[in-house]
C-alpha cells in the first residue's frame, strides 16, 4: 500500500528533526515533568533537559502525554490562586 503525502511528509519531518542525541520515551516521561514545569513557568531550558524538547518535536505520544500534563499543571496553578 504507497503511502499519502501527508504521510510521506510526517516521515520527512522526523528524519529532519532528528539529533546526533536521542532518548527514547522511557527517559523521555521521566523528565517531562520538569521540563513541562520550567516551560510553564518561563523559564529557560537546562541543556540537560533538551533532549526532551527534541524529544517531544518527533514523539506524538510523548508529546500527548506532555500537553495533558502541561493542562493539569495549568488547571493545579488556577485552583491554588
Amino acid at each position: 500500500m504507497p503511502l499519502a503525502p501527508h504521510e510521506i511528509q510526517k516521515m520527512l519531518d522526523v528524519v529532519r528533526a532528528t539529533e546526533t542525541v536521542e532518548i527514547d520515551c522511557d527517559a523521555c516521561l521521566l523528565h517531562v515533568a520538569e521540563f513541562a514545569e520550567l516551560h510553564l513557568l518561563g523559564r529557560p531550558v537546562p541543556e540537560a533537559l533538551k533532549v526532551v524538547e527534541q524529544h517531544l518535536l518527533i514523539c506524538d505520544e510523548c508529546r500527548e502525554e506532555y500537553e495533558i500534563l502541561g493542562q493539569a499543571l495549568l488547571e493545579l496553578a488556577k485552583v491554588r490562586q
